[in-house]
């Protein structure tokens, strides 16, 4: 698909943040020729269409995206890919990520297909990991820290989940494509935890349990 509107300091990984929730994304490339423009290949059809209704016409950072179906068929690979303003490639390859979250048909029926909302659900997150220290994981991204947060009762030693709101949906998307998968340091072990992000249905206020996400 086209992805026009982009804002300025915007980058393959967070296109990928973002456009993950709905499906595998395969190859991600700006175009040199037409600022703030990229073209993003999903693994199947069914994948793009979840993006254009979810995604088309969100803003964020000043911005407002616009998304369209382009006639290509593919990204070919890119070998010598430009630098963008904040000097990461101009295309990239995600094919194989392991943050991808429709590999297979099992781990794609655990995910909640959500629109942008104001809140966001986190899970795999240290078992023990403090309000502070989500906060920081947003700070660090360089985004605004959520003045909400909500952490759900462990269900296990191995992880931990909770909610986290801003002030309007557009924060929140700003959140989700600079912090989803950032790494949080493990105090336990030499392997951080990857901080993975959702859009919630929920909010912190409201009186609901802990969302129904298989892959948390």
């Amino acid at each position: 698909m086209m992805v026009y509107g982009l804002p300025e300091d915007m980058n393959c990984n967070k296109i990928f943040n973002l456009f993950c929730l709905y499906g595998n994304v395969v190859r991600v490339k700006f175009l040199r020729s037409k600022e703030g423009s990229a073209m993003v290949q999903m693994g199947d059809p069914g994948s793009v269409d979840r993006v254009m209704k979810n995604l088309n016409n969100v803003q964020f950072f000043n911005t407002k995206v616009q998304l369209g179906y382009s006639k290509q068929a593919f990204l070919q690979d890119v070998p010598n890919p430009h630098d963008l303003k904040d000097g990461t490639p101009s295309f990239k390859d995600f094919m194989g990520n392991r943050n991808n979250r429709f590999t297979n048909p099992e781990a794609a029926a655990k995910n909640r297909i959500q629109p942008p909302s104001k809140c966001l659900y986190y899970f795999n997150a240290p078992p023990k990991v403090t309000e502070d220290e989500i906060k920081k994981v947003f700070a660090d991204a360089g985004i605004t820290a959520p003045p909400k947060v909500k952490q759900f009762p462990s269900k296990s030693e191995k992880s931990s989940t909770g909610l986290v709101e801003w002030e309007n949906i557009n924060e929140a998307i700003e959140a989700m494509s600079c912090a989803n998968h950032s790494e949080i340091p493990n105090p336990a072990g030499k392997h951080s935890y990857v901080l993975r992000l959702c859009f919630s249905g929920s909010s912190v206020t409201s009186n609901v349990g802990r969302p129904r996400y298989g892959d948390q």
